[in-house]
């Protein structure tokens, strides 16, 4: 009885049937897939609490034996069903070449996707700049990475974007530290020594700003209505910086305030000739 309901056949075309066998078979080699995986999963986050390594480090390996462990469970899967690889190719690759030409976005992708995870210089966690907006690196997929922004905001990014385009990495830095700059103009006769002196004291007594002896105001420029400078300081503070930019420049305004230093605005003369 149990032998007639394995071997039911559901499916019966010519020559080919499908039967229950083959959905057992299928199910069985799905789970012990699973079971290997999650094996090999916890036996790699394991060597990585170990080894005192960032688990976001494993995570490349861990998705290319993934990968691998994937297609070759597809592959028994396709044997088992009597469906022979080479021979579905050799008749389906007049399809693959036009299937392939017209996706030849979503093949980049896919590629620069393998690349991404073997090449290993971005990797999930790190903090990246892509098109002047900065985001954490959630995931890395064959097709598409995800990345969330300092709003929260899960962004879905191609992954020939980040292998073919200018892409900054900020955790790249080996010691973490950034220098980063705020620009402003005062208004022309301001004291320049002073305003120096202000710019510098801003960020110095700013607890997020470290080496404060490298904090440095420069007068860079005339300006068409302002005398131009730039502030430099180092933080660690790399996703976040915002918040501090936004601290010094509201004590930046605060002390101009105090010590009458106008911030102008553009201005235009008209003459008009009568």
């Amino acid at each position: 009885m149990l032998e007639d309901i394995i071997k039911y056949k559901i499916i019966e075309l010519d020559n080919y049937s499908f039967t229950v066998q083959n959905i057992i078979t299928i199910l069985v080699i799905v789970i012990i897939t699973k079971i290997v995986l999650s094996i090999i999963r916890r036996t790699l986050l394991r060597v990585s609490k170990i080894k005192n390594e960032r688990q976001e480090d494993f995570y490349t390996i861990i998705k290319i034996v993934n990968y691998i462990i994937w297609t070759i469970a597809i592959i028994i899967i396709l044997n088992s069903l009597g469906i022979q690889i080479t021979a579905l190719l050799t008749g389906s690759a007049a399809l693959l070449v036009g299937i392939g030409l017209g996706l030849q976005q979503t093949f980049n992708d896919f590629i620069s996707g393998i690349i991404l995870l073997f090449e290993g210089k971005t990797k999930v966690g790190d903090i990246l700049e892509i098109e002047g907006k900065l985001m954490t690196l959630a995931n890395i997929g064959l097709r598409t990475s995800e990345g969330i922004d300092r709003d929260g905001v899960t962004i879905i990014i191609p992954n020939s974007k980040i292998v073919t385009d200018k892409v900054i990495n900020w955790t790249h830095q080996e010691d973490k530290i950034i220098r980063f700059n705020i620009k402003l103009g005062v208004a022309y006769g301001s004291d320049v020594e002073l305003v120096i002196k202000i710019l510098e004291s801003c960020a110095i007594e700013h607890p997020q700003v470290i080496n404060k002896e490298r904090v440095e105001a420069r007068f860079v420029d005339f300006g068409d209505s302002s005398l131009n400078f730039e502030l430099f300081f180092f933080s660690k503070v790399i996703f976040r910086i915002g918040k501090i930019e936004s601290d010094i420049r509201r004590a930046i305004n605060k002390k101009f305030i105090e010590n009458n230093i106008t911030i102008p605005f553009p201005q235009v003369d008209v003459h008009i000739d009568k």
